[in-house]
């Protein structure tokens, strides 16, 4: 139960760097964002996160790391989405990646009720705060209105902390995002 609540606050901290890093590279989001173009996007994201969870708990983790993954390469833009050779999605860092799934299928649902409105970038937002919210995290209002972005390099990936890098490393890197110790 301990190593549960360690592991959950562990994801907290990196799910508010992701956070704080989509804040630098995001501009014009707002709570609220689709509150008249899709009134239900946000309702119809939750309970898709919902429904992978009690299928499949362990896609909490993976959506809140895909998020970080996503937010720390070139800002919050969805660009780990896409498919491709020599993309973010194929890359080292990224290839243990979980809950893509999760995000088709709140994108399809999306298209269905909304076409064409809601960012996958959003989507994704919104699926890593819900999956905190599931594991008994805290909940939080998310700014909304990102961009997809249309470029994704593997290259860029060399940026993303390693479980064997050492802290020093790991600072020098999330200090260039702006961020400090």
């Amino acid at each position: 139960m301990e190593s549960a609540r360690l592991i959950q606050t562990s994801l907290l901290v990196f799910l508010l760097l992701a956070l704080s890093v989509s804040y630098v590279h995001c501009q014009a989001t707002r709570v609220g964002f689709y509150s008249k173009t899709c009134p239900r996007a946000e309702s119809i994201v939750r309970s898709t996160v919902q429904t992978h969870f009690r299928s499949n708990p362990t896609v909490a983790p993976g959506l809140l790391r895909m998020h970080f993954h996503d937010c720390f390469v070139q800002g919050c833009d969805a660009s780990v989405l896409i498919d491709g050779p020599n993309t973010e999605k194929t890359a080292g860092p990224n290839l243990g990646l979980r809950g893509y799934e999760v995000i088709d299928d709140a994108k399809t649902q999306l298209e269905a009720a909304c076409p064409g409105v809601v960012s996958c970038a959003d989507i994704l937002a919104l699926a890593a705060r819900d999956s905190v919210v599931l594991t008994n995290g805290p909940n939080w209002q998310v700014p909304i209105g990102r961009r997809d972005g249309r470029v994704s390099l593997a290259s860029d990936t060399t940026n993303l902390p390693g479980f064997t890098d050492s802290i020093d490393v790991q600072k020098q890197k999330f200090s260039a995002k702006g961020l400090n110790a």
